[in-house]
């Protein structure tokens, strides 16, 4: 048996693409894998985090990676304790970004974490409103606070104020300082972020355990489906885009808001119109916050949000506005959904006795009450912060260019964090004295060749997995937002090479649907997807809800029962399947498929 059959290549066994060599230098040290960790390393299972690194990384927006497992792991750990799960650990391989879950093993040990999570969860869960509340307020504050850093350019002299004032230090450490606070909050925040997350994909995964234990025939569809049907916050972008499109139509205007007409063009004919000119405050409106939306997940500098690419809200506009034409209804299915929900827990809940159907109502309430939580953080952190974040980080881009360090804005991508550090020391001391910065020609030449080594890391996929599979899959962060079960793990050691004529993946919406795949590799070739096309994608964003107005189902590589793309598709009764690990890969634009959100299989029907 070949080791492709047994497990994944190790590390040191995949070598840098053509051109990317020494990639590894434009990371912090310990997110690269080492020949002094490869024993660790080769022993564990590390799988692509390609939800939310769908492309090669470059060195600054690395710090995604930090941030977002230092949080996962601090909270699962060391606050929390999950009892058979610790954190999850990362590295970053030829620029994609991989973890690994840490499990718990030893019964005795899960035993007293037990108890120490029943204390500390239990807290939470018995004052799951109130503290949510706080936790909103939390993060409304640190979006504010981050809003309020700037990088403004250091002039000759500085302002008369820091002498009449007798203030004693000059405004150039304000650059210092706030990058400082930049880096500092955005970590900050990603541990907030963890705050409720696992305590919600726990919540789920006792309700999901007690149902496969009392129905051994259930599908985990019918399982996620019981606790479907509500409105979450996370829906109100593309609710926002429903909105406007309906109101173009109430006022006249559908015809003229066509997806193949120029943005500008049709801002400027309204603006002469008063239907147009009420059409245009509306949207105003909604752009403040609903349209602090990335078209992906925001964990890249290089990712439009709706504000700073309206072509991309416009467009699920004109395609609202078309269907109502057309004499569609397209509001989401709400009211369907909830009744379809209550039909399912009835007809379970019949089939237990009174003591047992007692547990399962508290279950299910719990799971009800900590799903918002599951979808609506995604609004607050990768959105409304990283939004923040990352205009903050583009400041800072116009900082070293306005001093003459760098020469092009996105030059200080290439650098990460804590070269960024010393290259704001540099800039901040040599202007202090008056001399040329010292690293500007070292700083200038890295960059150049950083750029040839992300665009080649950029050109190769990520293969799904490294190192050697466990036993059995435990984490529940891997479980619920990756779909990396035990089962999936097999099927990808399984689908490694050759064509495929099924996939295996997780249900993520419900219903069977064929037609024609349309495979995107990102939220830029969206305008690609035509009505009646099975939708094939590394992932899909909560704001890709539009063209899921399109789609006649979604198939995705990455993602679980509780990965945005299964909840949006269970919201709006798509059929999908999630987790696939090979889809984009091996399906081409055109076959004909066949999904099933039941049981999640995909099957090629024909080819292009």
């Amino acid at each position: 048996m070949t080791h492709e059959q047994t497990r994944f290549p190790f590390f040191a066994e995949v070598p840098a693409p053509e051109g990317a060599e020494g990639w590894e230098s434009m990371y912090p040290y310990y997110l690269v894998p080492s020949a002094e960790t490869a024993e660790v390393e080769d022993s564990r299972f590390w799988f692509a985090d390609t939800m939310h690194w769908s492309r090669g990384a470059h060195p600054f927006d690395s710090i995604g990676a930090e941030a977002v497992y230092l949080g996962a792991g601090q909270n699962s750990t060391r606050i929390f304790v999950l009892p058979a799960a610790l954190g999850l650990d990362v590295r970053i391989k030829n620029g994609y970004v991989y973890i690994c879950p840490i499990a718990v093993t030893d019964p005795e040990e899960i035993g007293r974490r037990a108890a120490l999570f029943q204390e500390r969860a239990g807290h939470y869960y018995a004052n799951w409103d109130e503290l949510y509340g706080r936790w909103k307020e939390k993060m409304t504050g640190a979006v504010e606070s981050m809003r309020t850093i700037s990088f403004p350019p250091l002039g000759e002299l500085d302002p008369i104020e820091v002498v009449t004032e007798a203030r004693g230090k000059s405004t150039s450490w304000n650059v210092i300082e706030n990058y400082h606070r930049l880096i500092d909050e955005f970590f900050l925040v990603w541990q907030y972020h963890f705050e409720f997350l696992n305590l919600g994909y726990g919540g789920y995964i006792v309700f999901f355990q007690f149902c496969k234990q009392a129905f051994p025939q259930i599908s985990e569809q019918d399982i996620a489906r019981m606790v479907a049907g509500v409105d979450v916050l996370a829906f109100r972008p593309d609710d926002e885009l429903r909105k406007l499109a309906q109101l173009a139509n109430d006022l006249g205007l559908a015809e003229r808001l066509t997806a193949d007409r120029d943005l500008q063009e049709i801002i400027r004919e309204f603006g002469d119109l008063e239907n147009g000119k009420t059409w245009l405050k509306a949207l105003d409106n909604a752009k403040d916050p609903w349209f602090n939306y990335f078209a992906e997940y925001g964990f890249t500098h290089d990712q439009d949000t709706w504000l700073s690419n309206p072509a991309i809200p416009f467009q699920g506009i004109a395609r609202y506005a078309a269907k109502i034409q057309a004499g569609e209804d397209i509001s989401r299915p709400v009211e369907r959904l909830r009744q379809e929900r209550d039909d399912i827990v009835a007809e379970y809940r019949a089939l237990l006795t009174e003591q047992e159907a007692q547990q399962f109502d508290e279950l299910l309430g719990l799971a009800r009450k900590v799903f918002p939580y599951i979808e609506e953080h995604n609004i607050y952190v990768e959105h409304w912060t990283h939004s923040v974040f990352w205009q903050k980080a583009w400041e800072l881009g116009d900082f070293l260019v306005s001093a003459g360090f760098t020469v092009e804005r996105d030059d200080v991508f290439y650098l990460n964090r804590f070269e960024l550090d010393e290259v704001l020391a540099d800039v901040v001391q040599s202007w202090a004295i008056g001399v040329r910065a010292r690293g500007i020609d070292r700083s200038r030449e890295k960059i150049t060749a950083r750029r040839r080594i992300v665009a080649a890391l950029q050109a190769q996929p990520a293969p799904p997995a490294y190192g050697v599979p466990p036993a059995e899959v435990t984490d529940p962060f891997a479980v619920m937002n990756y779909g990396v079960t035990t089962e999936r793990v097999q099927d990808w050691l399984g689908a490694a090479s050759g064509a495929a004529e099924q996939l295996s993946g997780i249900p993520g919406g419900p219903g069977v649907i064929e037609g024609p795949a349309r495979v995107l590799r990102t939220e830029k070739d969206l305008a690609l997807l035509q009505p009646g096309e099975i939708l094939v994608a590394p992932i899909t964003a909560p704001s890709w809800a539009a063209a899921f107005s399109v789609a006649t189902g979604v198939v995705t590589d990455i993602g679980g029962m509780m990965s945005h793309a299964a909840i949006v598709c269970r919201e709006y009764g798509i059929p999908a399947v999630v987790g696939t690990g090979f889809a984009t890969a091996k399906l081409r634009s055109g076959q004909r498929v066949r999904v099933d959100g039941n049981t999640g299989v995909v099957t090629v029907l024909a080819d292009a």
